[in-house]
């Protein structure tokens, strides 16, 4: 019998006659999970929580030294997980950790990725909440995983506690995987409930998803002990604090065998060579990260203080972003900010909060120009 050809998904149509080969039946069935990343030159990007000022000058001028030599060659990684553990003790995390314990990920995507791809398997379970992160969604359906995704709770977007727990305790999901401070809530779960979360559930990989915890600081790392808790892994990046979202890197942290498994799946050379110097430059200079986060600590209290002033519907518990009700449809609303060069996100279809959208928190200087060009649109 003929197999019918798979709905067009983009690229050269085959000639006519030919059928283009099915991918997996997982694949076939997968929306894929794709951004608006064209056209952002030049604009004041507040659409996808980046660093709005850029990565430390130590950064730069390592950039500028690169060598052809460097770039002819395949990458190295000596002494960068050293790096960042000395980064991690510096900041707080608990003692004793090792650098066999970190994994080298081309970005936290990848990452994600990768804990699927290592522990995912066909009819087996991902626990999450709603809203979040939409790659995880994705990464799940490539591996033919079942999603369960609780709602947050109330109209401020409580973490939906009770029902996690017995969903891990009537279920024993495969994974459980939290954005904490969650994307795009910022709703935020204390550490010591994330990490008897783990400890509840042994046969349950945890994964916290930190990439907005220096906002906040929510991290488990001062508190976890990956030997009583070895089912615990925590994402990490320099993506949002240390401004290197365009080189792309991230860091998976947890119990050595996890780390081991999770990068069986990868390339041995995903991440790149200039990452690589960034990482180490951007992991010399915490104080030029402080200070951005500080700055937009700063500049979410001035924003705050703002819509509130002028009534504006808001929400804001964690992470460098808020979310915003205005009062004409979003659509409209994002059309004239991007004709004054401001981007943010919609969250259309997005559960709890279609009706909204997402702003980054960047500068003072950047959120006044953001309110100047949004409160006219509320009158």
């Amino acid at each position: 019998m003929a197999m019918p050809e798979p709905a067009a998904t983009g690229g050269t149509s085959a000639e006519p006659g030919k059928c283009v080969p099915p991918a997996r039946p997982e694949v076939e069935r997968l929306k894929a999970y794709s951004a608006p990343l064209e056209g952002r030159r030049g604009m004041l990007r507040l659409d996808f929580n980046e660093n709005t000022i850029g990565p430390s000058p130590l950064v730069a001028q390592v950039l500028r030294n690169f060598s052809t030599e460097e770039i002819a060659v395949y990458p190295e990684y000596d002494g960068l997980r050293e790096a960042l553990v000395q980064n991690l003790l510096e900041t707080g995390c608990r003692p004793g950790l090792l650098p066999e314990q970190v994994g080298l990920f081309n970005g936290i995507d990848a990452a994600i990725h990768a804990v699927f791809q290592a522990y995912g398997s066909a009819g087996e379970t991902l626990l999450t909440t709603s809203p979040t992160f939409g790659y995880y969604t994705p990464c799940a359906g490539m591996q033919g995983m079942t999603i369960e995704a609780i709602p947050y709770q109330g109209e401020t977007f409580d973490f939906p506690l009770a029902a996690i727990q017995e969903a891990l305790a009537a279920r024993a999901p495969r994974l459980l995987l939290i954005c904490n401070p969650n994307n795009p809530t910022g709703t935020r779960l204390p550490a010591d409930q994330l990490i008897a979360l783990a400890a509840s559930a042994p046969g349950s990989l945890v994964v916290v998803d930190e990439l907005y915890e220096a906002f906040t600081g929510d991290s488990v790392l001062p508190c976890a002990d990956f030997t009583a808790t070895p089912n615990l892994l925590v994402f990490r990046s320099l993506a949002k604090t240390a401004g290197l979202a365009g080189l792309r890197i991230g860091f998976a942290i947890g119990h050595a065998d996890v780390v081991d498994r999770v990068s069986r799946v990868t390339g041995p050379y995903d991440v790149n060579s200039v990452a690589v110097a960034a990482a180490f430059a951007a992991l010399a200079d915490q104080p030029y990260v402080d200070a951005y986060v500080a700055e937009v600590l700063r500049a979410r209290d001035w924003t705050l203080e703002a819509l509130r002033q002028a009534g504006v519907r808001h929400h804001c518990a964690g992470g460098n972003y808020l979310l915003i009700w205005p009062q004409r449809p979003v659509a409209e609303v994002d059309g004239a900010l991007r004709r004054e060069g401001i981007l943010i996100r919609p969250m259309a279809g997005k559960p709890l909060i279609d009706g909204c959208f997402r702003v980054s928190i960047g500068t003072t200087s950047q959120m006044q120009r953001f309110m100047a060009a949004f409160l006219p649109l509320e009158r």
